[in-house]
């Protein structure tokens, strides 16, 4: 089987945020040669370069000054996606691909010149917690077939069982989908840290509970699992928890829109034969 780094592939990263932090030197070791970094702000871009000995820290958005790569990602924030495609210059023909989960392949279509791309790795990224590559879904997108299969196989390089085409409409409910189960879950989690600090108490006795909200959530559905006072309609619970929520008005609101929310999707009122939680 030929491998990627005897192809001579090379891979230019614009970005150096979260993402490009912890994608540069996957794709090292996955065998892609980093043809450079670059950033708005120099220093970042030289500490994610410093990642993998060798690769250079780009100043300019003129990459026609460089060595061609076989692939331009383009990790940067999504606000910032249409700029940086105004600003840089890519050799005639260039694979572009985006790594946003909203932004779609149409942001391409001002720049024929260009062959578009999508390379969204659905997870989340923070400073100090390496990422296991081949378990995060890799969602490719490219209306060219060339570029998409040389997407695909830089995709496959570092997650070879999950990565897979995905258009734009579903790729953005995906986003959606993962905002509802990432970013949505750890502010609640934030807010149960802080109401438990009031308490004295600490968050990790919380630890075995979730680990067994989510395990029971993958392995079923999720609202055919669901407990706790708003599934059993336990008005005086729901109550006492308002009423202990007094001096925080706002969770108090979010406390009273999950549970009508809740009860929403469970219209019928349960037994309440003693079920915990």
């Amino acid at each position: 089987m030929t491998m990627i780094s005897d192809l001579g592939q090379r891979v230019l990263v614009v970005g150096a945020g979260k993402v490009a932090a912890q994608l540069v030197p996957a794709l090292a070791r996955a065998g892609w040669e980093l043809a450079g970094v670059w950033s708005r702000s120099p220093a970042h871009a030289a500490a994610v370069a410093a990642t993998v000995p060798g690769t250079p820290a780009l100043s300019s958005l003129n990459f026609t000054l460089l060595p061609p790569a076989a692939v331009y990602l383009l990790a940067v924030p999504d606000a910032a996606i249409p700029a940086v495609l105004q600003e840089a210059r890519f050799p005639a023909g260039s694979v572009v691909a985006h790594t946003s989960g909203t932004v779609p392949l149409a942001v391409f279509t001002p720049y024929p010149a260009l062959r578009g791309g999508v390379f969204y790795p659905l997870q989340t990224f923070s400073p100090g917690r390496p990422i296991s590559w081949a378990q995060v879904p890799l969602c490719i997108e490219a209306a060219e077939p060339a570029a998409e299969a040389l997407l695909l196989a830089l995709g496959r390089s570092l997650s070879p069982q999950r990565t897979q085409l995905v258009a734009t409409p579903q790729r953005q409910a995906l986003h959606i989908a993962a905002v509802f189960a990432c970013n949505f879950t750890n502010h609640l989690l934030g807010i149960s840290q802080q109401l438990l600090a009031e308490a004295g108490l600490p968050l990790p006795l919380l630890e075995p509970l979730v680990r067994e909200t989510i395990d029971k959530a993958l392995s079923n559905a999720p609202f055919s699992v669901q407990t706790g006072p708003a599934v059993r309609y336990d008005a005086p619970t729901l109550a006492a928890h308002r009423a202990a929520l007094a001096a925080h008005p706002a969770w108090q609101a979010l406390y009273a829109q999950l549970t009508t929310d809740i009860q929403r999707q469970h219209p019928q009122r349960p037994s309440i034969s003693g079920t915990q939680l």
